[in-house]
């Protein structure tokens, strides 16, 4: 039984544009003017402290807006390796895949991160055969080992062929095919190849020197821990700022902004409580410190991990892989972090989240009821671990 791409890829761009019509609506109703253009910022603040923007739209004409306070949100868009320029036919960045109508019989993923790891895992399941290009010694080098080689395994187990330690130099056309060569000169060959290495953020033409925005040399605008820039009355949230490329952090970045110019209180963005999921099969979801911080010294914490063979649950649903751990101070218990691998992890990392946020114990943790048998099970069963080897002294 084969897979129609086109229809699954229609129905991811149609659930996106009416997210998109939905927060339009949203905005509206609460008052705001939706303007369909380019903006920039003109110049530097006026001596009444407002600043001017000057949006050119889509018939040509021009409109000079003036507010008390500027929030700029305007992404990222995909990297482009040189020699490898996406052709939307058989060369495709992140944005092009989308655009696809037919299976990939052999698709080449140039990258390992979050993006690509993602991508492969998902043409793989529809039945491409799959090969994932890193530059790296492991896929997902960003995120928790444990959860990175579990993931990995997974991947080869279903057949991927995954190239750690080979960096793409060039992706050619070559008829109805694609070559791919690597920097130690072997070359790899696919049906399609999907560059996944990175985004630029949407900083250039907007104006930000001439507004007096300072634009790290990666093109991110800096921002401080409520969201401003350097220039006053304005703000920036989201990938144009380099530090979470999240949703979920974007938008808390822009709550925080306009809460701040409103005179509201508010609490600066702390990164240590944000959690985060790699969309994968398993799905790994991650929140505060991290194994990376424990093993620079950054934090003293105790880890705990438990695999999900040994839970009821997992082993009446059939789930061999993936795994709970949890990091808590010594001493106190307080917990500091966590990782689930996992089906769905994306919503059970959200009592370690809690946890993270509000201060809470492993021992608060395994105190609370959890259903028997269930996945979040694991999560107490650790904490309960956690909480033994705290009253024991163990390591």
């Amino acid at each position: 039984m084969g897979v129609d791409l086109g229809k699954v890829n229609r129905r991811v761009k149609r659930l996106a544009l009416a997210q998109s019509h939905d927060i339009t609506a949203s905005v509206t109703r609460a008052g705001a003017r939706v303007m369909r253009g380019r903006g920039r910022l003109e110049g530097m603040q006026a001596l009444d402290g407002s600043r001017k923007v000057v949006v050119s739209t889509a018939d040509g004409s021009e409109e000079t807006l003036v507010a008390d306070a500027v929030l700029i949100a305007t992404g990222g868009h995909p990297r482009e390796v040189p020699d490898a320029l996406p052709d939307g036919e058989r060369i495709f960045n992140w944005t092009q895949v989308y655009d696809l109508t037919e299976l990939p019989e052999e698709l080449i993923v140039v990258g390992s991160g979050v993006t690509g790891a993602e991508f492969a895992g998902a043409y793989q399941a529809l039945g491409s055969k799959v090969t994932l290009v890193s530059s790296r010694d492991r896929v997902l080098p960003g995120e928790d080992p444990d959860a990175a080689a579990v993931l990995e395994d997974v991947f080869r187990r279903r057949g991927m062929n995954v190239m750690a330690r080979s960096r793409a130099a060039a992706a050619k056309r070559v008829g109805d095919r694609v070559e791919v060569t690597l920097s130690d000169g072997r070359v790899i060959t696919g049906t399609h190849c999907l560059m996944a290495v990175g985004a630029i953020p949407n900083s250039a033409g907007l104006g930000l020197e001439e507004a007096g925005v300072k634009v790290r040399d990666s093109g991110h605008i800096w921002t401080d821990k409520v969201s401003r820039t350097t220039a006053p009355g304005v703000y920036a949230a989201g990938d144009v700022t380099g530090v979470f490329a999240l949703a979920s952090v974007a938008a808390m970045q822009g709550r925080i902004a306009m809460y701040h110019f409103l005179g509201d209180a508010v609490a600066p963005l702390n990164l240590k409580t944000v959690s985060s999921n790699v969309f994968t099969d398993p799905e790994i979801a991650t929140v505060g410190y991290t194994q990376a911080d424990v093993d620079a010294g950054k934090i003293d914490a105790r880890v705990v991990k438990l695999p999900l063979l040994r839970n009821p649950r997992a082993k009446m649903q059939g789930i061999r892989d993936g795994f709970v751990k949890i990091f808590c101070r010594p001493g106190t218990g307080i917990v500091v972090g966590g990782v689930v691998v996992a089906p769905r992890a994306s919503e059970l990392i959200h009592p370690i989240s809690i946890a993270v946020d509000n201060n809470l114990t492993v021992e608060q943790i395994a105190n609370a009821f959890t259903v028997y048998p269930s996945l979040s099970g694991s999560i107490a069963e650790v904490a309960r671990q956690l909480h033994t080897r705290k009253e024991t002294g163990g390591a």
